[in-house]
């Protein structure tokens, strides 16, 4: 079982969610495809297992005993990557132009480093997640192969995935069983949600819909449960402000380890009601 953890932008909430849901849903396998900002590892005690290089794209190279100085490849480059006879790699395009203008054969293209793909076994489940270098950009070839390497490890999924409808986030709703779409009571909140639930539609995934600290507008979230009716959609829950959630943050546990978090007691909720709803729809 799959599910993708979404959210149509940035502060919403939805690796709190993630997280608490990975923790109530024991033995699942986390998968952080959230890369340009990867954080569920923080959360959980582990070892790690394995490390992968991934290489996506190209970066040129100058070697420095063939070239002659002749200014050419700096001239041709449209994204001012070259000074110097020397390549700004976070500014180069893997385009290859500057290779084929060369005189002396001085610049030859080379499979660029992504990430590291790092694996972990923990007291309760694995995890999976991308140590990005510096300057590189998440793909969904780079989603593709987490979710893929997660395939090995008997239990749940759960995928926090990028914010946004992007090629990341497509890559982590792919192939899932159910998109639990994070969304907060605000116009902009409400907008992004329209947009990712047509991502949902394309894909046909079902898509269930939780309000985040629903009470800090409650006629906006009045407004978001109307439009998921009108439109047949679940509103799984609605998860009110709670300070425990910075203690939360701050403290890097699991939301659902406070019992006094009514946000813990809701995702705890929600996980059981996925589950059930999961059994109905594989029968």
């Amino acid at each position: 079982m799959n599910i993708s953890v979404l959210s149509g932008k940035g502060g919403t909430g939805k690796t709190t969610i993630a997280i608490g849901i990975a923790d109530t849903i024991k033995g699942s396998i986390k998968v952080d495809c959230d890369v340009d900002a990867a954080n569920m590892h923080m959360f959980y005690k582990g070892m790690q297992i394995s490390s992968e290089e991934f290489f996506s794209g190209e970066k040129a190279y100058i070697d420095t005993n063939k070239c002659i100085k002749c200014g050419r490849c700096k001239n041709s480059c449209k994204f001012d990557a070259i000074e110097n006879s020397k390549i700004d790699f976070l500014k180069c395009e893997g385009c290859g132009v500057c290779s084929l203008v060369c005189p002396s054969n001085a610049i030859v293209l080379s499979k660029n480093k992504v990430a590291n793909i790092l694996e972990y076994k923990l007291e309760d489940g694995y995890l999976i997640k991308a140590d990005m270098e510096i300057g590189a950009d998440g793909s969904g070839r780079l989603i593709t192969k987490l979710r893929d390497n997660a395939k090995k490890y008997e239990g749940v999924n759960i995928i926090d995935g990028s914010p946004g409808i992007g090629c990341s986030v497509i890559a982590s709703i792919t192939g899932a069983d159910i998109a639990l779409i994070v969304t907060e009571p605000t116009l902009s909140g409400i907008d992004d949600l329209k947009r990712i639930l047509e991502l949902t539609k394309t894909f046909n995934v079902l898509p269930l819909v939780c309000i985040n600290k629903y009470d800090i507008n409650l006629d906006m979230s009045q407004n978001i449960e109307e439009y998921c009716n009108e439109n047949k959609i679940q509103v799984i829950s609605k998860i009110p402000y709670d300070k425990f959630v910075l203690k939360s943050i701050n403290e890097l546990k699991p939301i659902t380890s406070y019992k006094d978090s009514e946000a813990g007691r809701k995702i705890i909720e929600i996980s059981e009601k996925i589950l059930n709803i999961y059994e109905k729809i594989k029968k």
